[in-house]
This record gives C-alpha cells, structure tokens and sequence, in this order.
C-alpha cells in the first residue's frame, strides 16, 4: 500500500521528504508525476523543416562563401564533387545542423515548426551523439535519400540516422 506523505499533517514538500528519508523502511514511497508522453513529428513536418534549413544554408553560402571566393579569385565555375566551393558548401552544411543541434537541440528549420532533438537514452545529447547523427546520419540520408522517408513507417517517426543515434525528433511542448 502506498502512503501519500504529501497530504500528511499539510507538510511542506522538504518536511514530507525528509521525513520519508528517516523513516527506516528501505523502501521510499513518494507521489508520483505522471510521465510526459512525447509527440513524435512526422515525416512531413520534419521535411518542411529540412528544406527550410537548406534554405538557410543556402542563403549563408550566398551571403558568405560566394563573395569570399569571388574576392579571392577562386573560381565558382568548376563544378564537381571535390571543387573547393563544395568542398566548403558540405563543410557549412554540416557544421549548421552539428552546431545549431548541440547548441540548441533544433535548428532553425525545427524552431520555426516547433521541433526539436531529444535522446532516448540520456537526458541531454551529447558531442558524440550529434556529430554521428547529424554528421553520418545526414550523409547517408543525403546520399540515400529514400530511406529518410523510413520515418513515416516507424512507431517514434524515427530516420535512419536517427535510430542509429538513438534521438528522435518531437513537437516542443509550448
């Protein structure tokens, strides 16, 4: 049977904590909160959020990198995998989602939809989370890109990089 030490005598919740830690039952017995469930996003919103971010990256290439090349000289005209552009295009795509995940659990994209980044495993994600997630995991699902469309099958709307990641991505409680 559980004892509500909460409503006991009118305590306050230090007198009721205390007094559950002196009694001698190796048991603590305190109230329950009731679990937040999450709200997993689905497929589409995360997708709408993706291309805003692509947008933005986009837009952060076009207002710094261009301008930097062409007042360096460095050609913009050799297209290809391993072109300098590209190379520093990639290296911006990727430091935007690593950086605005860990910093702030969502990027812009995310903000705007009122998503966000959360660990199944721990409370906070950690470096190596978000640079295998977002890192590896947006590089398969960039090159692959019909298995990011696996979160719309999946009980926790998870990706690929995301279950390998052990994150999933939810509607922020407002």
């Amino acid at each position: 049977m559980t004892k509500d030490y909460s409503m006991e005598n009118n305590k306050t919740e230090d007198e009721t904590f205390n007094q559950a830690l002196s009694t001698n039952s190796p048991h603590i017995e305190l109230p329950l909160t009731p679990a937040i469930t999450p709200y997993y996003a689905g497929f589409w919103m995360r997708f709408w959020a993706y291309l805003l971010d692509c947008a933005v990256i986009f837009g952060i290439n076009g207002m710094f990198i261009k301008p930097v090349f062409r007042m360096l000289d460095i050609s913009l005209s050799k297209v290809g995998v391993f072109s300098a552009y590209a190379i520093i295009s990639g290296l911006v795509f990727y430091l935007y989602f690593i950086l605005m995940t860990k910093l702030l659990d969502q990027t812009l994209g995310k903000m705007v939809f009122g998503l966000k980044v959360i660990s199944l495993k721990k409370s906070q994600l950690s470096w190596g989370t978000v640079v295998f997630r977002e890192g590896i995991g947006r590089y398969i699902s960039v090159t692959l890109k019909f298995l990011y469309a696996i979160a719309a099958f999946t009980p926790k709307k998870q990706a690929l990089h995301d279950m390998f990641a052990d994150t999933a991505v939810i509607h922020e409680r407002t």
